[in-house]
């Protein structure tokens, strides 16, 4: 989940800067040519800002992680603990066939651990206190595993290109909106008004609120692919055990309304749409069936 929301939650930090800066520079005045609108210099705006997001985003995935959960990189393990996450994740990283990533522990007392970076040999894994202190070595062990299956798999990549593509079609379709509001409803002749403006900024919104929706599911088949890995490399009954602890841990804390669609057992209904991961119940029965 954390490896998720911190990617998304960035990139749309990175689009809002890029959006006011062009704004400013005049550049969507630029896209107006004769009261109509310049597709192909909108569609090539739009692109450059909608990857440049994504991108800007996956290349600050590790640094923004590290400080906003405050992530303790182990350089030099002091405890058995520490000395056995190092050599697990040695292990599992070298059969997978990558690059030694970072480990790290952060203060949490939530059962939770995510990998990120930019690519597969240039990664981070971090685990939570809370999943140290609450699950038994094969349990994290499994739990590591499926961290590290993500990076082997190149999920970071993918889910940057796959931002990258829906913030194009957000921004293009947001500036059409705006600009045929101005036009029509407001019959703005020359130029762009305040109504422009407004309106696709409100329109990149909703755009990108219902854009995200595709940009989870993605997530959410990410993790039946990364359990099938971390069954591999740990053990299948490892892997299914890790989940198991992770729903009793889930059923016994409490999510504030706010957070339960980002929580790591997803959520039911509506809700599941906006989930980063399918219920722990339907990933445990995929694994058992595979």
């Amino acid at each position: 989940m954390k490896r998720v929301f911190l990617f998304v939650l960035t990139n749309l930090a990175v689009l809002v800067v890029i959006s006011f800066t062009l704004r400013l520079l005049g550049v969507d005045k630029m896209l107006n040519e004769s009261g109509g609108i310049n597709f192909n210099a909108l569609l090539i705006m739009s692109v450059v800002m909608g990857f440049a997001g994504s991108i800007i985003s996956l290349f600050m995935s590790k640094w923004s992680a590290k400080r906003m959960v405050g992530a303790q990189i182990i350089t030099n393990p002091v405890d058995p603990i520490e000395r056995w996450l190092i050599e697990t994740v040695s292990k599992q990283a070298q059969t997978a066939g990558i690059g030694m990533p970072e480990v790290a522990i952060y203060e949490a007392p939530d059962v939770n651990a995510f990998a990120t970076g930019w690519n597969r040999n240039n990664a981070l894994v971090a685990v939570s206190a809370g999943l140290l202190h609450n699950m038994s070595r094969d349990e994290v062990e499994a739990v590591l595993a499926h961290e590290i299956s993500h990076v082997a798999n190149g999920d970071m990549i993918t889910l940057a290109l796959m931002q990258g593509v829906v913030n194009t079609f957000v921004i293009f379709f947001s500036r059409i909106i705006g600009h045929f509001v101005d036009r029509l409803v407001f019959k703005t002749e020359r130029g762009y008004g305040p109504a422009y403006w407004i309106t696709s900024i409100i329109a990149q919104m909703v755009l990108g609120i219902l854009a995200s929706i595709i940009v989870m599911w993605f997530s959410r088949q990410r993790e039946f692919r990364a359990d099938a890995g971390g069954a591999n490399l740990a053990g299948r009954n490892k892997m299914i055990a890790a989940l198991e602890k992770l729903k009793v841990n889930h059923e016994q804390a409490t999510l504030p309304k706010q957070m339960a669609a980002f929580g790591i057992a997803g959520g039911g209904g509506f809700a599941k749409l906006f989930s980063t991961h399918p219920s722990l119940d339907e990933r445990i029965k995929t694994l058992r069936a595979g």
